[in-house]
């Protein structure tokens, strides 16, 4: 029997937009997790009166990007600075972001492309700090397995 591994230690997130200097780099520090949810249910069944089935397959590779962070790390800063900086920017440049997020451990990656804030996120003011959840919707994500 073998032995595997995981840490989410070894996961690195990077979102790069043109506007941006320098890429935002998302890893350990401050992070809870980051999770990718594909939005476009690729398939679907009509069922005929006679009870015979029709499956389709439908095209789509759109999804969202969760990645929660504490409230007072430098990483909800940075995500907070890019959010702000879209906000007064021209719409056309709006979904130019694009994140890789990657897990040297598993070996997985995900490629999101026409990356966007779905908006600015909750926050709670309470007696301890929290999480803050980051939502970023993608126009396209790929699985790469390394």
């Amino acid at each position: 029997m073998s032995n595997t591994s995981y840490s989410f230690l070894d996961t690195v997130a990077v979102l790069v937009h043109p506007l941006l200097p320098i890429p935002i780099t998302l890893s350990g520090e401050g992070m809870g997790s980051a999770s990718i949810s594909m939005t476009t249910e690729r398939t679907s069944h009509h069922i005929a009166a006679d009870g015979s089935i029709m499956v389709n397959k439908m095209a789509g590779n759109n999804g969202q990007i969760t990645i929660e962070v504490q409230q007072t790390s430098a990483a909800h800063k940075a995500l907070l600075a890019f959010y702000n900086l879209l906000i007064i920017s021209p719409s056309n440049v709006w979904a130019q972001a694009a994140l890789m997020l990657r897990n040297v451990t598993d070996g997985t990656s995900h490629l999101a492309t026409g990356v966007s804030p779905q908006k600015i996120p909750d926050k709670k003011y309470e007696k301890e700090g929290g999480m803050i959840a980051w939502v970023l919707m993608a126009a396209d994500i790929q699985s790469i397995t390394i």
